[in-house]
């Protein structure tokens, strides 16, 4: 909890966590409104998950250029830039008249959060490089507190009574926590790199570390979305039950980022990355016991396991020798996007053509993969 501290006591260090948290918060206000969006405009599934896909194309095509633009601009400007642009973009999905304008204020909206998520990562990275601290973890615990505002604020729509309006409101407030304390970010730069010429022993660190980017994204996305379903076809759980998978999930994985960085610091981030693999391993292990309480309780450690990995990625790709920081910010988020995106889909076919317990047996031995890539590179020491 001690980096917890350090961002709550200091302004310097909460500042750039508050971005986290903000990213949620628009994302999440826009996520509950999406079948109201979908009843308003008359669209079907199939036209909603293409309207979707261009957010997501919004994500992909900002990520080639994010880099150049950080460098050029200087992180903790291009920061404070994207947090006005999403401030915009984000009002944008909800206002839209009609399908068309729909999909290009998804795509808008997604370019939008994939710069700020490339360039809050990379903020963080050089203000942990500049005090010599840790909070790169709980930084991203920010990011999970941000979607329980959400669900608490989702307590109001009644009483709103407009998505509209909600989405204002909730834009407006964030903005101006944010740029009350901007002051404290936008003149942080990336520290010069010393660039070395391409070989693969450069580019080898950077792409094992992508595989486990797109393990644990697509393993936090495969729990979001199929834990219920899994409690409810594999396990019997009752009605009352089948979300709680998702609830010790979210719970372990907000706390596991909170005390992140304190284990980090005393055993380094390759060794916490691969004991967090361990701990979701196990995890797996008791999903798959197919017993309503003890598949709860792996899914609590599956959060547990995943919440260190996915910060401490960023911090190692932040500092890979000879690679501007922002770059490998940047590679870290496009592979984890990608398993994020894909995953779900993926585990959704393995399961719909055998059973969704191999989908999650499939899930142990990634989780496993990851443990094997990190013991390679804590004993070639990157």
């Amino acid at each position: 909890m001690k980096s917890l501290l350090l961002i709550l006591s200091n302004p310097r260090y909460f500042a750039p966590s508050w971005i986290f948290t903000s990213v949620n918060i628009w994302f999440g206000t826009w996520a509950i409104y999406i079948p109201t969006v979908k009843e308003k405009l008359g669209i079907d599934k199939a036209d909603l998950g293409i309207a979707l896909f261009c957010l997501s194309l919004g994500v992909f095509t900002i990520f080639p250029m994010a880099s150049k633009i950080i460098n050029k601009i200087g992180v903790g400007r291009a920061s404070w830039i994207s947090v006005i642009a999403v401030s915009f973009a984000a009002m944008l999905p909800l206002m839209a008249p009609n399908y068309y304008m729909l999909m290009l204020g998804l795509y808008l909206f997604g370019a939008g959060t994939g710069f700020t998520d490339i360039a809050i990562n990379t903020l963080v990275t050089e203000i942990e490089k500049e005090d010599k601290v840790n909070f790169m973890s709980a930084a991203h615990g920010f990011f999970s507190l941000g979607g329980i505002l959400v669900g608490l604020g989702s307590f109001l729509i009644p009483i709103i009574g407009s998505p509209v309006l909600h989405m204002g409101i909730t834009v407006v407030l964030v903005f101006l926590i944010n740029l009350y304390f901007r002051k404290h970010y936008i003149n942080v730069v990336a520290a010069p790199v010393e660039k070395e010429p391409f070989s693969f022993k450069l580019f080898k660190p950077l792409l094992l570390l992508g595989i486990i980017g797109f393990v644990s994204y697509g393993s936090e996305g495969a729990i979001i979305d199929w834990s219920a379903l899994y409690l409810k076809e594999m396990t019997m759980a009752p009605e009352m039950l089948i979300g709680a998978g998702f609830l010790a999930f979210s719970t372990t994985m907000t706390l596991g980022r909170f005390l992140g960085d304190g284990i980090s610091a005393k055993i380094g981030p390759i060794k916490i990355v691969g004991l967090g693999a361990l701990i979701a391993t196990v995890g797996y292990v008791l999903v798959l016991s197919q017993h309503t309480l003890v598949t709860i309780a792996g899914f609590a450690l599956n959060g547990l396991g995943f919440s260190v990995i996915v910060p401490e990625l960023f911090r190692i790709g932040g500092n890979v020798k000879g690679v501007d920081s922002s770059q490998g910010v940047a590679f870290i988020a496009g592979s984890g996007y990608i398993g994020f995106l894909m995953g779900p889909v993926i585990l959704g076919f393995i399961a719909e053509s055998a059973s969704l317990n191999y989908s999650f047996i499939l899930l142990l031995i990634l989780a496993l993969l990851i443990f094997g890539i990190t013991f390679f590179l804590n004993r070639r020491g990157r």
